[in-house]
């Protein structure tokens, strides 16, 4: 899953058939840390079509917007990532065991997020523009705090 504003990878679910209940336990773990999104932006896979994701997508009230089928520009951001992370991940590591993908994917989601400046984002990384965004929202919200009756 991709932040398409922070161009973060908030998480990447690892297993050997993903459904839509592995969709919704990771929306509802990064509801703690991130809250919830207004929208998905998917591709037509089983998962993301699946009746539990839309179920939890209305409980939730997020909007899906899947990606027209034979249209991968719909979704170029993840796209753009899924690519990267082939290339640089899942193509140059052979793993052994789940747990070993696990471990070496994490890793490298990670170095992603915090190493890798994004030309779209001022040359920062995902998490130093994500702070920042955060920062300035703060601080917006004391001003308007401050400015209230």
């Amino acid at each position: 899953m991709v932040d398409v504003f922070t161009r973060e990878s908030v998480a990447i679910e690892v297993g050997q058939a993903l459904k839509g209940t592995n969709v919704v336990e990771a929306l509802n773990r990064l509801r703690f840390e991130r809250g919830i999104p207004k929208m998905l932006f998917c591709d037509n896979g089983s998962e993301f079509t699946s009746q539990i994701l839309d179920l939890w997508a209305y409980q939730n009230r997020v909007k899906i917007d899947f990606s027209r089928p034979g249209k991968p520009t719909d979704n170029a951001y993840v796209e753009s990532f899924n690519g990267t992370f082939r290339a640089e991940c899942l193509d140059t590591h052979w793993f052994g065991t789940l747990a070993e993908a696990k471990e070496s994917i994490e890793a490298w989601r990670k170095e992603y997020n915090e190493s890798r400046p994004h030309r779209a984002l001022g040359e920062r990384t995902p998490n130093e523009f994500a702070h920042e965004v955060a920062a300035s929202r703060d601080l917006m919200a004391l001003q308007e705090a401050k400015n209230s009756p």
